[in-house]
């Protein structure tokens, strides 16, 4: 007989009680996907994969001990039980860990407010094929393609079911669809790539493949004859599709987990300005149709929209109950765990404030200097925040883009350089992480 998660997580806390766990939580994630890849207009890989994963957190004191599985057979539910219940004898104390106090845990959300599953039908194989299909042919379409190294498209649904011996228990489902495509221009050792590609809850709200070919097909023109720039001191414009990176950078820096072990060049900035003070950074894990988007945080606890940087200033960590301890702080709803490891922070949806002026625009004003549109390797010092990426993309002379760029570094630190960002208002509003454009002045170059 077929089990739901939910009825799979009672038995999971079920077989921790008679293992003799003091306390238990149970997660369980039972998920599906499908996936196509195609090459020079045939199917190259499809790939369908089911699988029911769990985990089980067992508590003796302030003793804990974590077990998974991909088994939910009654007998492998015992045993994980057991085996967790004797390695929490065994492990060392953490005075910071346990579960949430009952007063703590919430215990009503608006599922489908959220939005968070398409009830379309499943899209056949045969018709991710065709939109994998045609996003290559688009691409190829475009003069100068010389060939796609890929082109996928692909579906995948999840149910997350999470319970807990303090009474917490809660579920949601979630579906995904997407289409990408990678394309190559030119021949031999002056041969460059680039990409698009997109990814939505609702299958409905997917971007034409079509688009998505064509568009990865003119950015890898784009690239062609590109050079290194001059080393020196430039502006340096982040275009959208990277520029969510610098902020995840500060989000690293304030997580609890981070702040806890001293570990952050943010350590010391609490309450102090951190970016231009007419930015602010706001969480919202209540956004309908994105995937950040969740009613609840692996804890039990609810999730809330938040300033995390209110016009400049940064107003708290991000944290799970564990951090928040450790730290004489409260949680902020932010847990997040997968089947075999404890939680810890992390954010859900982002934006960041947009500006008034379109990237064009910056790209006028900012006289000469690079604009980065893609970003290699990284080397950032989580203490000091200096900042140093490999990056390519378009060298503009007198606010005009005249050639692209490689082979080049861009370095800075984080702490400097956030607080001089000046935004555009290209963010697209349908990703977790709204992020425009940004501009950064007086950024050191390396290049030729």
């Amino acid at each position: 007989m077929t089990r739901t998660p939910e009825e799979i997580s009672q038995q999971l806390l079920d077989a921790a009680n008679l293992a003799g766990a003091e306390a238990a939580d149970a997660i369980v994630i039972d998920g599906s996907s499908v996936s196509v890849e195609v090459r020079g207009g045939a199917l190259e890989h499809a790939e369908r994969s089911e699988g029911t994963d769990l985990g089980l957190r067992v508590f003796l004191g302030k003793q804990q001990a974590i077990v998974s599985s991909s088994d939910s057979r009654p007998e492998t539910l015992t045993a994980m039980a057991e085996r967790a219940v004797a390695m929490a004898r065994e492990a060392p104390e953490d005075p910071f860990t346990g579960l949430a106090a009952s007063e703590e845990l919430t215990n009503g959300w608006d599922l489908d407010a959220l939005e968070l599953f398409d009830p379309s039908p499943e899209p056949s194989a045969e018709a991710l094929m065709q939109d994998a299909l045609a996003a290559e042919a688009a691409a190829l379409a475009v003069s100068g393609v010389s060939q796609v190294s890929d082109a996928a498209a692909g579906y995948g649904t999840h149910r997350v079911h999470l319970a807990a011996t303090n009474g917490f228990s809660g579920g949601y489902a979630r579906s995904s669809r997407s289409t990408s495509c990678v394309a190559i221009s030119g021949e031999g050792t002056g041969m460059e790539r680039d990409y698009d590609g997109d990814s939505r809850t609702f299958q409905a709200d997917l971007r034409d493949a079509e688009e998505i070919g064509r568009k990865a097909g003119e950015r890898a023109v784009e690239q062609v004859g590109a050079r290194q720039p001059a080393t020196g001191s430039f502006p340096v414009l982040f275009d959208e599709r990277i520029s969510s990176s610098l902020i995840g950078h500060l989000l690293a820096a304030s997580n609890g987990a981070a702040i806890a072990r001293g570990a952050s060049w943010l350590q010391d900035c609490l309450g102090e300005q951190v970016l231009p003070e007419h930015l602010s950074l706001i969480e919202d894990p209540h956004r309908p149709r994105i995937s950040g988007s969740r009613p609840f945080d692996a804890e039990g606890l609810a999730t809330r929209r938040r300033a995390i940087v209110e016009n400049g200033v940064l107003t708290g960590w991000t944290l799970d109950l564990a951090s928040a301890r450790k730290l004489g702080m409260s949680s902020t709803g932010n847990a997040a765990r997968g089947v075999s490891g404890p939680p810890s922070p992390s954010n859900w949806n982002l934006s960041l404030t947009q500006g008034t002026q379109s990237r064009a625009d910056l790209v006028r004003d900012m006289g000469t200097g690079l604009l980065v549109t893609s970003m290699i390797g990284s080397t950032i010092n989580p203490n000091t925040g200096d900042y140093s990426r490999g990056a390519s993309g378009f060298w503009v002379e007198n606010g005009e883009i005249t050639h692209p760029v490689n082979e080049c570094t861009i370095a800075g630190n984080l702490r400097d350089m956030l607080k001089r960002i000046i935004p555009a208002n290209d963010a697209r509003p349908y990703l977790s992480r709204v992020v425009p454009s940004v501009l950064i002045e007086g950024m050191t170059l390396a290049g030729n």
